[in-house]
């Protein structure tokens, strides 16, 4: 089976292809165009957002189709993402996309961007495969899931405020470093003195108990206190790689000791990281020394951790081996639930 994806959630217009053989995602194209035009703003601007992917979208599909040595005819399926995201981008891609499997007459499915992120991996990784515990962390979301099989999933915890990738961003806006923010934050922290600065760890203490908030992250006390610490000093420009560094390691051992804890008590020799946060290299490599080698960590490349319609493709494909299929109703979402969740108690 041989699908296109459809990915405009955000500020990025991308379309991919993708070969299913024998339940194993092959990459054979993927185009990313990410919109430059937020930078000003320090932040995505849904309605620039929205005109940008109507722009790019017919030539970012195009070329993802020739560069895989294919056309509509020797495509058998669609897959495009629906939700979760700006309504007015994912409009602009899910009408693309609709229109192709009408005039084409090929199977259409629309897929969770988060669930394409949960793909991501197995489109490098030949032996990524459930059960596993993945850490899927970006702008607007993060969870931390019990993935048991391939659309099966138990919700473990997620953010009760701020989202980790959306706190990076607001942070190196703090220090300065424009938008998007996590790539220079890492790179800043990487110069930074460690302890320097030492941020509190919102709720890793609940990871001792069985409270409601064992597992669930918060981080926007942390960037509170982050921003307390920059109005109070005295030479920013000399402090701010060690803030950076206090910052990235609070937000990190969060995340890379809840997730641990989880993948140590239900046994899974795998783990995984997802998203745009996944990028942080960091982030990766203390999971990694956290959990040693009895349990193997996955993490697909960066452009693949970044919004792209590859891991979109990936995940459709999927589903429509399972014979789903959308219909001609199919519309963006900006809240859709993830298929197949399953509450925290299940």
């Amino acid at each position: 089976m041989r699908v296109l994806g459809i990915e405009s959630s955000c500020d990025e217009t991308s379309a991919a292809v993708i070969r299913l053989d024998q339940g194993r995602p092959t990459l054979e194209s993927v185009v990313i165009l990410s919109q430059d035009v937020h930078k000003v703003f320090g932040g995505v601007v849904p309605e620039l957002a929205s005109r940008a992917h109507l722009t790019a979208i017919g030539p970012v599909v195009d070329r993802a189709l020739g560069e895989a040595g294919a056309t509509l005819d020797t495509i058998d399926a669609i897959a495009v993402t629906a939700g979760p995201g700006l309504v007015g981008a994912l409009l602009v891609g899910l009408m693309y996309g609709k229109t192709l499997a009408w005039a084409s007459g090929k199977p259409l499915i629309g897929v969770h961007h988060m669930e394409g992120h949960l793909f991501a991996p197995a489109l490098e990784d030949a032996e990524f495969a459930p059960p596993f515990v993945a850490l899927l962390v970006s702008g607007g979301h993060t969870l931390l899931l019990d993935v048991t099989a391939w659309g099966e999933y138990r919700l473990l915890g997620q953010t009760l405020d701020d989202a980790a990738g959306e706190a990076f961003d607001k942070v190196a806006t703090l220090l300065g470093l424009g938008y998007p923010g996590g790539a220079p934050l890492e790179r800043l922290a990487a110069t930074g003195k460690a302890g320097k600065f030492v941020f509190p760890r919102p709720l890793l203490r609940d990871l001792k108990g069985d409270g409601p908030n064992r597992w669930n992250f918060s981080f926007s006390g942390l960037k509170t206190a982050v921003l307390r610490t920059v109005r109070l000093s005295t030479d920013l420009d000399a402090e701010r790689a060690d803030l950076a560094r206090g910052f990235q390691d609070a937000a990190i051992e969060v995340l890379v000791e809840k997730t641990a804890v989880a993948v140590e008590e239900l046994g899974y020799p795998l783990a995984m990281i997802g998203g745009g946060v996944a990028c942080n290299r960091a982030l990766a490599a203390r999971l990694r020394e956290r959990l040693g080698t009895r349990v193997r960590v996955s993490v697909a490349s960066p452009r693949l951790n970044t919004d792209n319609a590859a891991m979109i493709a990936a995940a459709g494909a999927w589903r429509l081996a399972r014979g789903e299929r959308s219909g001609p109703g199919l519309e963006p979402s900006d809240s859709l639930p993830l298929p197949g969740l399953l509450s925290p108690a299940a």
